[in-house]
């Protein structure tokens, strides 16, 4: 069983629908008022949450264009890691009225910080929640001095081993609840690479809800995550993949959000748990089960056989794995055709 918390007030655990957070990552392409407009998309959708990151390209990484700081292969081939974080990066100067306006339409809003002076920033407008993206797992004196707020922590685990994500937590310990999200941190990640799997084995190992940040293109890696176990699921967002941006290739669009909340919700409404048993709504078909029937006239005292008792439907008789109980007995009443057969109409073997 997961410990369970909350954020905001809203419960996150494996007995809740499942929490999806909309992120927004660099697809705000430099422009505040996008920035607002993908906020109230990701509301109109459904979403729980909007994420941003809080980061400066000087505060992820210096200016240099040396040996590993080009990057190679994927979306951001040949890019210049402090060019690529400077037109990612949410500017701070953003940060208050994009708080302000999640507050006033009724949306989460929270970040993933990248250094101490991230997190001072948050506090001061009143963050209920700490993202630590995978690259940052690793870096347990952030994921210590987010925990030290006694906020939630939601801990992504791309790339991470065992060793790793059992270091994050004991560094998490301070935070009032922690969740660990199952990720797979490639861009887009091909499907048959989305190791879902791995929802169930940190389930297994860890007490704490577990979740998915999907980089996948579409929904359905992230609804079936849902039908695993997962209570959170978070996917980037944008206005429209043809804009462009840092994330738009592999980011959901607002219908496509609308429509994986749907999906999330509809698959944890499928799996929710009942005891062994009929559902509610099959009581109505049990009568259409097969049971015993007389299927001709039967006098009293006469010997019931395979010809005048047979499995008919529908079931107001006795189940018909009695049949072989009552063959060769006698009736103790005349018995019409088409009666339901029950123990009271025989007489004792």
């Amino acid at each position: 069983m997961t410990r369970p918390f909350s954020i905001a007030g809203r419960p996150i655990g494996e007995e809740h629908p499942p929490y999806v957070i909309a992120e927004l990552s660099g697809n705000h392409n430099g422009n505040l008022g996008r920035a607002l407009q993908l906020m109230e998309a990701a509301k109109a959708a459904g979403a729980d949450a909007v994420k941003l990151q809080t980061y400066t390209a000087d505060t992820i990484t210096i200016d240099h264009d040396g040996p590993g700081f080009i990057i190679k292969g994927g979306p951001w081939h040949g890019r210049k890691l402090y060019d690529l974080y400077r037109e990612a990066s949410t500017p701070w100067e953003w940060h208050e009225a994009l708080f302000r306006r999640a507050a006033e339409i009724g949306i989460h809003c929270f970040s993933s910080p990248f250094d101490g002076s991230a997190i001072d920033l948050l506090e001061r407008l009143g963050a209920p929640a700490y993202k630590i993206a995978s690259f940052e797992i690793v870096d347990t004196m952030l994921i210590r001095r987010a925990a030290a707020t006694g906020k939630p922590l939601i801990i992504s685990t791309g790339m991470a081993d065992t060793s790793e994500i059992d270091d994050a937590l004991v560094a998490g310990r301070d935070a009032t609840g922690v969740a660990l999200l199952h990720c797979v941190s490639s861009y887009p990640t091909p499907v048959e690479q989305a190791n879902l799997g791995r929802i169930k084995s940190l389930a297994a190992r860890y007490e704490c809800p577990i979740g998915l940040s999907d980089h996948t293109l579409g929904t359905d890696v992230a609804v079936a995550a849902v039908a695993l176990g997962a209570c959170i699921v978070e996917k980037h967002v944008t206005l429209a993949r043809a804009d462009g941006g840092p994330d738009a290739a592999f980011s959901l669009e607002p219908d496509e959000l609308a429509r994986l909340v749907r999906g999330a919700r509809t698959a944890f409404s499928a799996m929710q748990p009942t005891e062994p048993g009929p559902a509610s709504c099959e009581e109505a078909n049990r009568i259409f089960r097969r049971s015993l029937y007389a299927v001709a006239d039967i006098k009293k005292g006469e010997i019931l056989t395979e010809t005048n008792v047979r499995s008919i439907r529908p079931g107001f008789g006795l189940p018909p794995k009695h049949l072989p109980d009552i063959l060769g007995r006698r009736a103790k009443c005349d018995i019409p055709r088409g009666t339901p057969m029950h123990f009271d109409m025989i007489q004792p073997s």
